[in-house]
């Protein structure tokens, strides 16, 4: 088994009309022993940015809180928030400065632009990028992610219509997955704000 697969994940960055939505599972374990069913996978960095981080759960919380500490000094710097285009490089940097000793995370960036324009990224855990229009996703069950958010995804969805096809995406996907799932949360982030609705899944 890979140290990524090692806890469990299951993370989605869906992009809709002038809105982006980012959904992950609930559960943490061990191999295939569940440990928690409310770890969190998915932080806000900012008003219109969020990040996802799948792996190892130490390395999660790790990343989270140095990503806080390197966004505050740059804020305090620049006296402005970072962009998602900025924060995508930021955290490709900082994973390949480790990459002799990695950070076990693959992170999934979802925000809105300047422009107000949905931007969607990910990464491989030494900070290799790839950007998409559509979606993205990133955990144990990532073959059954792309495979919902192919069947279900569109064009130009509304918040709502986005924010039920993220859901049925990653609830369908974890059901076939024994190492993530437990319900999950789904953040819908709008110029207006961020709106976040929690998911009952699958208990067994």
């Amino acid at each position: 088994m890979s140290i990524l697969e090692y806890n469990g994940a299951a993370i989605i960055g869906m992009s809709g009309k002038n809105c982006v939505a980012i959904a992950s599972d609930n559960r943490l374990g061990i191999s295939y022993q569940t440990v928690a069913m409310d770890f969190q996978k998915i932080f806000q960095m900012n008003d219109s940015l969020m990040v996802g981080l799948a792996g190892l759960a130490s390395d999660v919380q790790t990343l989270d809180q140095l990503l806080r500490f390197r966004m505050n000094l740059y804020e305090l710097r620049e006296e402005r928030q970072m962009t998602p285009k900025v924060f995508t490089n930021l955290l490709s940097t900082m994973l390949y400065e480790k990459r002799f000793g990695p950070y076990f995370c693959e992170p999934v960036i979802a925000g809105l632009d300047e422009a107000g324009k949905p931007f969607l990224s990910t990464m491989d855990l030494i900070g290799a990028q790839a950007a998409a229009k559509d979606f993205v996703v990133a955990g144990t069950c990532d073959g059954n992610l792309y495979g919902m958010c192919e069947t279900l995804y569109k064009p130009d969805m509304e918040e709502e219509e986005l924010f039920e096809t993220i859901a049925q995406a990653l609830l369908a996907s974890v059901d076939r997955d024994a190492l993530s799932g437990w319900g999950g949360v789904v953040h819908v982030i709008t110029e207006k704000g961020i709106v976040s609705r929690e998911l009952k899944g699958r208990q067994d």
